[in-house]
């Protein structure tokens, strides 16, 4: 029925810039206020959506107005949400994002009041109609199990992950691709050398590994291949999503079983072309826009 299913955290986010980032006790007026959805694989979700892939997302709201808009969000966007948990009395997940107009750097508060998702909740028949799982790291029960029935099918698991957790690390184990963030890598290794880390995160099990490095690219390795991909120069709004909508982008580059150094490049690519607007979907560009970015952008030079 799909080709991507996005199991996860989803969430509403309110998205404030301002001229500086304040210190303690200090008042600062917004520049601007912005609502958009948000999530890890949600976000993943709404970038493949937009690139022309049909997707669906399963995860756990509150029966609120930010769950109601969730949903809104989603529909808007052609992810199907038909088994969206909703639990009665509870709060969705929602998020502040306070982004500095000069960096375009962003901190976030958030704030979550539903319970886990668990196996029981999930249809193991609808998640394995998808080719392709991709996992965020905010429902570990409901992650570990939706592995295990895609591994046993021999389908493809894409993990994407930011903090260390014990209850993980079986996870990580049981995936095709791991996409981490540099402080994932750091915490998981307690090292700075990207491509040991890689090499140690792939002896675990998966098969090719991703570590996103922000304003310098992405490091890619599977089996003995393994290079820097340098990112490209634009100039930058809101980094807010920018790593949820490269997930989205790699994974699009695996369904048309491309070579790792251009599901690379095209990643680098959605991820900056985003960076140009606030918000984590506002900025996610259509399949068309990528391709023409591509034929005039310059890659950064490496920091």
């Amino acid at each position: 029925m799909f080709d991507v299913t996005g199991l996860g955290a989803c969430a509403s986010d309110f998205l404030g810039v301002v001229p500086h980032y304040p210190s303690i006790d200090e008042r600062v007026r917004m520049l601007e206020l912005h609502r958009q959805g948000g999530g890890e694989a949600a976000t993943a979700m709404v970038t493949l959506s937009r690139l022309g892939v049909r997707t669906s997302f399963v995860g756990k709201i509150g029966d609120d107005e930010l769950g109601r808009f969730v949903i809104r969000e989603f529909e808007r966007e052609n992810v199907d949400t038909s088994h969206i948990v909703t639990q009665e009395g509870g709060s969705s997940i929602f998020a502040f994002i306070i982004i500095d107009k000069e960096s375009g750097r962003r901190t976030i508060l958030w704030h979550k009041g539903i319970g886990p998702l668990t196996p029981e909740e999930m249809d193991k028949e609808f998640m394995l109609s998808a080719r392709i799982l991709h996992l965020d790291q905010h429902e570990p029960e409901a992650a570990i199990a939706a592995a295990k029935w895609f591994k046993e099918e021999g389908k493809m698991v894409v993990l994407d992950i930011d903090t260390i957790d014990p209850r993980l690390e079986g996870l990580v184990r049981s995936v095709n691709v791991l996409i981490g963030s540099e402080v994932f890598v750091r915490n998981f290794t307690r090292g700075n050398n990207y491509f040991k880390a890689a090499e140690d995160i792939a002896s675990l099990g998966p098969e090719t590994v991703v570590i996103t490095l922000g304003e310098k690219g992405c490091l890619c390795r599977s089996g003995e291949n393994a290079f820097v991909q340098p990112a490209f120069e634009v100039d930058v709004v809101d980094t807010t999503g920018c790593g949820d909508v490269f997930h989205g982008a790699f994974i699009y580059g695996v369904l048309q079983d491309w070579r790792l150094r251009e599901i690379a490049r095209f990643s680098n690519a959605v991820a900056a072309i985003k960076c140009t607007r606030v918000g984590g979907r506002a900025g996610i560009p259509k399949l068309h826009e990528v391709e023409r970015f591509l034929k005039k952008a310059k890659p950064r030079k490496h920091l």
